[in-house]
């Protein structure tokens, strides 16, 4: 490896050339750029369609936004030799390069010849799968380090590179499963803020899971320190650039478990030029389309569900229940319609209503578009009554006859119209409609279960819970059905419930979507058991089912510390392994002076390190024990599920909102309160001892749970 210090001219000729290499690529961004900036707009402004020209704006605005040179992260971070002679980018003229730089995104000279190539285009698989064994042609892949220099609050800090490393893939394949010194430094690099790209440090299995093409629906189950999450978004940028013209038109979403994860993650795919993304989390998603006037003013979730009728109000029997509700709306006709027609009048008496509303009825059309289709279809009976009687009948005289006062009247009266909001509502406050409902789908117990608590007097003051929402989606996917996307991610998927899942796949049913989770980190009342009945909910049974069990961050040992959890909480699944071992990096304390002072203790030799300092409790204990270390001296910032983690290097936080997100070093403070918190909560402990990705630090004034009190851990 040749290294050199970053505020030194570096001796060796071959790291001065590839500093020039940067900084050319980097030029030509920039001119790249410029280009985009100083180009006029097609039809100008001298044009009156402002949606054309605004949508021309929008347009050049996501190209400038694809072409930032962000601070921070280098254009490229390797490059391949390949074997002399080898074809690749100008097969016309007979030969092509035998060395490309790999690169976040694409960069051309003004000549257009690439400088550095996008690490999704075809060439660059070589880069992530090239071994001794399959070496893909290529003769040498080197990797590069980096270092960032901070110049000030005033000028953005400087990426300097100041190391290389070179992989001969021509010799005896040697069995070593350790990454280089470089990858290995990448890899371990400590984080402050949100969530880096990993386009650098990609691994063979990732790469395969990340280039799977769009149509294929793909499950990954996978263990602490994987790369799951990292693997879901490279995904999106993987597909934006092989399906870019199909999924701009059917739009991608990421759907994370709550607004923290989403701050976490908010920096990936800009880093790789996709800016055009929508991430969202599960509650918004379904919010998203409810009437404005309905909204409480608190927000859509006051209250969390018991476990019980959470379970109860998850469970895809409900959709059977609000389908029940929602079409026991129709009425019987008991009235005849008359028509006027001039000096004639014509009339439809019950009999000849009722196959028109049980034809509609019976096909399955949505709700919202039966009462449509229903004047269509009095309309045309009336028309067969009057050609019959030798009147001549057009287009506009069906029109005119279905837009009738009285067939408007009539069709409101046997079709009425329905706000699902209100519908939910109404089901989930009346005993009696909802025993109706749910005559032999849910017995007595469960029925009272889903009742709202008190008496709202409409949806603005109804204290909703996470688990109505996804009952409300379902009636207004029932009344009209929502648009589609062309792919989804999905994070921390073995929460979702039954109905969540119905929710996000009605939104892909002609897409595709990644599921990303870990079947030992289910939290939530509704979590799955096995991944194939959550791809049933989800409406993709034929879904490809991965796993990653390698975790290329965690070290083992606080890895095979928190899998002793594992036979207790998932049953037969398997235990992650470590690929690196970090002496020292798990300390389990008993508080012999108290848990505040430990604790603070902990949190100030944490910071004396590099990088971020999570300190997480349950839920209910955290505020008082955030007065203690105030009290010691210590203030810490609280993450919120709107706050976002570049703030302070140290912040607390609450379990329930740990899951997803990632810290160099953690300090977990008693164990056995955050296992008691809730139901799950040996599984909710095993998410909380699994953020550390350098040092893990459990500080205790309790007994530690059984499962991880049956080995003593050293210092």
């Amino acid at each position: 490896m040749t290294t050199t210090d970053p505020t030194t001219t570096p001796a060796d000729p071959e790291l001065v050339a590839e500093r020039d290499s940067l900084a050319a690529a980097r030029a030509a961004l920039r001119a790249m750029r410029e280009e985009v900036e100083g180009t006029e707009l097609m039809l100008g402004d001298v044009v009156n369609d402002k949606v054309t020209n605004a949508a021309l704006q929008r347009g050049r605005q996501r190209r400038l936004a694809a072409l930032a040179d962000l601070p921070g992260a280098p254009l490229f971070f390797g490059r391949l030799d390949f074997d002399p002679g080898t074809v690749f980018l100008d097969e016309d003229a007979g030969r092509g390069p035998d060395r490309v730089h790999i690169g976040r995104r694409h960069v051309h000279d003004p000549q257009g010849r690439p400088m550095v190539l996008d690490w999704r285009a075809p060439i660059s698989v070589a880069y992530y799968r090239a071994s001794p064994t399959d070496r893909m042609r290529v003769l040498v892949r080197r990797r590069y380090g980096f270092t960032t220099l901070d110049h000030g609050p005033r000028r953005d800090p400087e990426v300097v590179l100041t190391a290389f490393e070179d992989e001969h893939l021509t010799g005896a394949p040697v069995p070593d499963e350790r990454p280089g010194e470089l990858l290995a430094a990448e890899i371990e690099r400590p984080r402050t803020g949100p969530m880096r790209d990993i386009v650098a440090t990609i691994q063979p299995e990732q790469d395969d899971l990340v280039r799977a093409p769009l149509g294929t629906t793909l499950c990954v189950q996978g263990a602490p320190g994987t790369g799951k999450t990292a693997v879901g978004l490279h995904r999106i940028a993987f597909l934006l650039y092989t399906e870019r013209e199909r999924l701009s038109r059917a739009g991608v979403a990421i759907i994370g478990p709550n607004r923290s994860f989403l701050s976490y993650i908010r920096d990936v795919l800009p880093a790789l030029g996709e800016v055009d993304v929508t991430q969202t989390t599960v509650g918004d998603l379904l919010t998203r389309g409810l009437p404005e006037r309905f909204r409480p003013a608190a927000g859509w979730v006051r209250r969390t569900e018991e476990p019980f009728a959470a379970r109860v109000k998850g469970d895809a029997r409900m959709a059977e229940v609000i389908r029940r509700d929602l079409w026991s709306h129709l009425r019987e006709p008991e009235e005849a319609l008359m028509v006027r027609r001039g000096s004639r009048r014509w009339r439809l008496y019950p009999e000849d209503l009722r196959p028109l509303l049980d034809e509609l009825a019976g096909r399955g059309v949505a709700y919202g578009s039966g009462r449509e289709l229903l004047s269509h279809r009095i309309a045309h009976t009336v028309l067969t009554l009057m050609e019959s009687e030798g009147e001549v009948c057009d287009d506009r005289t069906h029109e005119q006859v279905r837009r009738d006062p009285a067939v408007r009247s009539a069709v409101t009266a046997l079709w009425p119209k329905v706000e699902p909001t209100a519908q939910v509502l109404g089901l989930l406050t009346d005993p009696e409609r909802l025993a109706r409902a749910a005559d032999g789908i849910l017995d007595e117990r469960e029925q009272a279960a889903v009742l709202l608590p008190g008496r709202p007097r409409g949806p603005r003051s109804a204290r909703w819970s996470a688990e109505d929402l996804a009952l409300i989606d379902e009636a207004a996917a029932l009344i009209d059905r929502p648009a589609g996307l062309g792919h989804i991610v999905v994070d921390e998927a073995q929460d979702l419930s039954p109905m969540q899942c119905r929710a996000i796949g009605r939104r892909c049913e002609s897409g595709s979507l990644t599921v990303l989770g870990d079947i030992a980190q289910g939290t939530s009342p509704s979590a799955v058991r096995t991944w194939s009945t959550l791809l049933e909910h989800l409406g993709k049974p034929t879904g490809h089912l991965s796993v990653l069990d390698r975790g290329y961050r965690v070290p083992a040992q606080i890895i095979d510390f928190a899998a002793r959890l594992l036979p207790t909480i998932a049953r037969g699944l398997g235990a992650p392994v470590a690929v690196r071992r970090a002496p020292g990096s798990l300390r389990v304390t008993p508080a012999a002076d108290g848990l505040a002072a430990q604790v603070a203790r902990a949190c100030r030799t944490a910071l004396e390190g590099e990088g971020s300092v999570g300190l997480i409790a349950a839920d209910a204990h955290l505020p008082a024990l955030l007065e203690e270390l105030a009290a010691e001296g210590l203030d810490v910032p609280v993450l919120d599920d709107d706050t976002g983690l570049d703030a302070a290097r140290l912040v607390a936080v609450p379990a329930g909102l740990a899951k997803g997100l990632e810290f160099d070093a953690v300090v977990v403070a008693e164990p056995a309160a955050i296992a008691e918190a809730e139901e799950r909560g040996l599984n909710r402990l095993y998410v909380v001892l699994t953020r550390a990705v350098s040092t893990l630090h459990v500080v205790h004034s309790r007994p530690l749970p059984a499962p991880l009190a049956e080995t003593p851990v050293s210092g």
